[in-house]
């Protein structure tokens, strides 16, 4: 009897601790080269927006891929790169534009269309993004988003008619 005793060993879950568990998180999804905010300020890293969104002229109530220049929207948003940034808009409304690789200047132009692809052209004062800014002194978690009335003057692609009325 005392050998099935001694083979038969029962763990206790209150008594004696667990294994300690395994870090759940993917190691593939993380990208080593990405930074969060929060450490950036610690280290009081000075975060460079990419240029080419104040030239983009891009509608915000329409799809990022109606875009002419399809190759920037690939570029990361900010140098050096985040997992997340909020995009504040001057009326008091913020997204939040996320990508655990690095978050992309398409992450950023989907965020703000989803909030604004249900409003007709009539109805936004402002419907062309103009660019983003960053101003650590006011918040460094967030870039403000900058918008203007009308974008650069595009070629015209209508034909002059010759007719009896010129």
């Amino acid at each position: 009897m005392a050998e099935t005793e001694n083979a038969l060993h029962k763990i206790d879950s209150l008594v004696e601790e667990a294994p300690a568990k395994k870090d759940h998180r993917r190691k593939s999804s993380l990208a080593p080269d990405v930074k969060n905010t929060i450490d950036l300020e610690k280290e009081g890293t000075k975060i460079e927006i990419a240029p080419e969104t104040q030239k983009l002229n891009w509608k915000i109530n329409t799809s990022p891929g109606t875009l002419d220049e399809k190759d920037v929207l690939k570029k990361p948003l900010c140098m050096p790169k985040v997992k997340k940034m909020d995009l504040h808009f001057r009326l008091g409304l913020t997204v939040t534009a996320r990508n655990l690789k690095g978050v992309t200047i398409k992450d950023a132009l989907d965020a703000i269309h989803k909030q604004f692809k249900k409003k007709a052209d009539d109805e936004l004062d402002d419907p062309i993004l103009a660019g983003f800014e960053w101003d650590p002194e006011e918040n460094y978690h967030q870039f403000i988003v900058h918008l203007k009335k009308q974008g650069a003057s595009q070629p015209s692609k209508k034909k002059k008619k010759g007719g009896a009325d010129e």
